[in-house]
């Protein structure tokens, strides 16, 4: 059984989500697309104090690129939106396994089928006016009417009606427009397809937890539902099934009490050159809240020592890092975390607050490596002018800002 040390175990799972080192080439649009692949999932988030989520997490892996081509990959049908770690935007390859859990939301794993039938009338109504309307609907579409809803996010009737619909797979997402989504029925969008096609949930199930081992890098079976929120799945049996057909691997990570982990076939490259010491990550970069080497909040803690929350929810007299705080990736390691805000009219890009870590020393790798991360995504958000307004180290700020110049 191979034996790996923390820092190796963090470099295989850096290495695994693309994170490990710049891009050699500028990008182009398969790059967006291989991206996607690589991780299995890009969340969607809606806030936009910088580049909403699923652009941003995409620049961290590719640097500049055309925030447009990941909007035409999902028009064009490269791409579709459904329910995965979270609202994600999914390979299109997938779609049969994400088919099977529409089918089978449609039995009863969902509260959908039963709303929908409470109010059948209204349903059958709003699905004649989408077969009517070439091109989708938008919620934005339909008036609020009858005072504020009950139901999701307060959202209005229609938008629940679109929504459920969309959870049993009768709609789907066409495109979106200013990032909100057009409806269109699941056979205009994807025609063609047959639901005998769909695999069964064993299928489903396997095949999900064998790409989120491989996404990971290194997994442990407490990890392994989280990642596509594989709710009817014992991850322990699963696997002991993948290991057993070849397509995984064990390991030890000593710096983890020798904890048990797995790693797919494909990685054993990576896992050598971890255990001999050569897989060295050089990258700097800044991740999403919501990107996955991040998104599970307890598996940060024990891979990188790292405690992490998104404080966007909390009332801003009780934030400790900022309402939208981006996790700073230097060379392998969550260094710390800053605050950022675009002021596009401006072209300005601030720092609001920056947070180092109590155990990271303040080198000139470090900082220089820091204003190269700024300077790059400041550039990819046209920004032209960098303030770093604070930080928590004396002096930091500073030292960043003549690093830029």
């Amino acid at each position: 059984m191979y034996q790996l040390t923390g820092a190796g175990a963090r470099a295989v799972m850096v290495a695994a989500q693309g994170l490990h080192e710049r891009p050699g080439r500028p990008a182009d649009k398969q790059d967006v697309r291989q991206a996607i692949r690589r991780m299995g999932a890009l969340q969607i988030d809606t806030i936009h104090v910088v580049a909403r989520s699923p652009y941003l997490v995409l620049w961290s892996r590719l640097g500049d690129y055309e925030p447009r081509w990941l909007d035409e990959l999902l028009s064009e049908g490269a791409l579709f939106e459904y329910w995965s770690h979270a609202a994600c935007l999914l390979p299109i390859e997938d779609y049969p396994l994400y088919r099977r859990l529409m089918l089978d939301r449609r039995k009863g794993y969902s509260s959908s089928p039963a709303w929908l039938a409470a109010h059948a009338a209204d349903v059958e109504q709003l699905l004649e006016h989408v077969r009517a309307r070439d091109g989708g609907v938008r919620a934005a579409d339909f008036q609020r009417s009858g005072g504020r809803s009950q139901g999701w996010w307060d959202w209005k009737h229609e938008k629940l009606i679109l929504e459920h619909l969309h959870n049993i797979g009768v709609l789907m997402t066409a495109r979106r427009h200013n990032f909100q989504r057009v409806y269109d029925l699941r056979e205009r969008v994807h025609p063609g397809w047959d639901d005998r096609d769909a695999p069964p949930y064993e299928h489903v199930a396997a095949a999900l937890g064998l790409q989120a081992v491989r996404a990971l890098g290194i997994c442990t079976a407490r990890w392994l539902p989280d990642y596509f929120r594989l709710r009817r799945c014992r991850p322990e049996a699963l696997l002991a099934s993948l290991e057993a057909g070849g397509e995984l691997a064990r390991a030890q990570v000593t710096d983890w009490n020798d904890q048990e982990v797995w790693f797919h076939r494909d990685h054993l490259p990576l896992v050598e050159a971890a255990v001999a010491g050569a897989l060295e990550p050089r990258h700097t970069t800044l991740l999403s809240p919501f990107d996955p080497l991040v998104w599970d909040r307890s598996r940060t803690k024990t891979v990188f020592d790292f405690d992490y929350r998104l404080e966007s929810y909390t009332p801003a007299a009780r934030r400790a890092y900022g309402y939208f705080s981006l996790p700073i990736l230097h060379r392998g390691e969550l260094v710390g975390r800053l605050d950022p805000k675009v002021y596009r009219s401006e072209r300005r890009f601030e720092v609001r607050a920056l947070h180092l870590e109590p155990r990271v020393a303040v080198t000139a790798d470090l900082v220089a490596g820091v204003a190269g991360a700024l300077r790059a995504c400041a550039r990819w958000h046209k920004a032209t002018a960098i303030t770093v307004s604070w930080a928590n180290r004396p002096g930091l700020a500073a030292e960043i800002e003549q690093a830029l110049q």
